[in-house]
């Protein structure tokens, strides 16, 4: 299954004392790279998981498309891969045991197994570390090994909360060279980040902050209707005027 966009309209969600989203509206397209851009307590990692039925929204809808028609999330929720920023990797077992085990776990047969593992170890460049345990892996490589683990299902949309975290720059680089790859195979991808930087890489970005987006499009024209020259000063400017600075 390809072509399945999201769509969510006036998502609320309180956890706690906190209001987690406060009426978010955001579209993600079939197909394209989306990032959800904020510093920490936004509100992208809730919103994620609300995505994904991991949490429950107290008002607002999330609504799929398969092909531009309305489908379920029951129809679509076999096809959603979710990476999150905390991965639960083993670390005594190596890179081909995980994907051993995820095959088992995902009843995939033996032969879409074989093409589906070759072809990831090639774009991942780790075809030469598959006997290395997870624990030994750097910071790059165990991301890389998580984001194959995620995709061995072959979905349609893939999640990914804070997949650069702590990783140097030429591993970031590389990831994001492989989140080129999966939109052109029209996979849809969400990520998460804090990095300012990598708003820029995005097809489309969603700015959230304080649960609130204060801005979504495309990046170059985010910047350039708030009249801005880094998404850093969009947020330091939203922060001042709700505050009343």
């Amino acid at each position: 299954m390809r072509d399945v966009g999201i769509r969510v309209t006036e998502l609320r969600k309180k956890l706690g004392t906190n209001l987690a989203l406060q009426g978010v509206h955001a579209d993600f397209r079939a197909g394209s790279l989306n990032g959800l851009i904020g510093p920490e307590g936004a509100g992208k990692t809730t919103l994620l998981r609300t995505i994904l039925g991991l949490l429950k929204a107290d008002q607002g809808e999330i609504n799929f498309s398969k092909g531009g028609e309305p489908c379920s999330f029951d129809e679509v929720r076999p096809t959603i891969a979710y990476m999150p920023q905390q991965q639960s990797l083993y670390p005594d077992l190596s890179i081909a045991e995980h994907l051993e085990f995820f095959k088992e776990l995902y009843a995939i047969s033996d032969s879409d197994f074989k093409k589906r593992r070759e072809e990831l170890l090639q774009i991942t460049r780790l075809t030469q570390f598959t006997d290395r345990s997870a624990g030994k892996l750097s910071g790059g490589m165990y991301k890389k090994l998580g984001l194959m683990c995620a995709l061995l299902q072959s979905p349609s949309v893939l999640l990914l909360d804070e997949p650069t975290n702590g990783v140097d720059p030429i591993s970031r680089r590389e990831f994001w060279e492989l989140l080129y790859q999966l939109r052109d195979r029209k996979i849809l991808v969400i990520l998460t980040t804090a990095y300012m930087d990598e708003a820029e890489r995005c097809e489309t970005v969603h700015l959230l902050d304080e649960g609130r987006v204060i801005a979504s499009g495309e990046p170059r024209k985010v910047l350039a209707q708030a009249g801005a020259g880094s998404f850093d000063e969009i947020f330091v400017r939203n922060a001042r005027e709700a505050h009343g600075r």
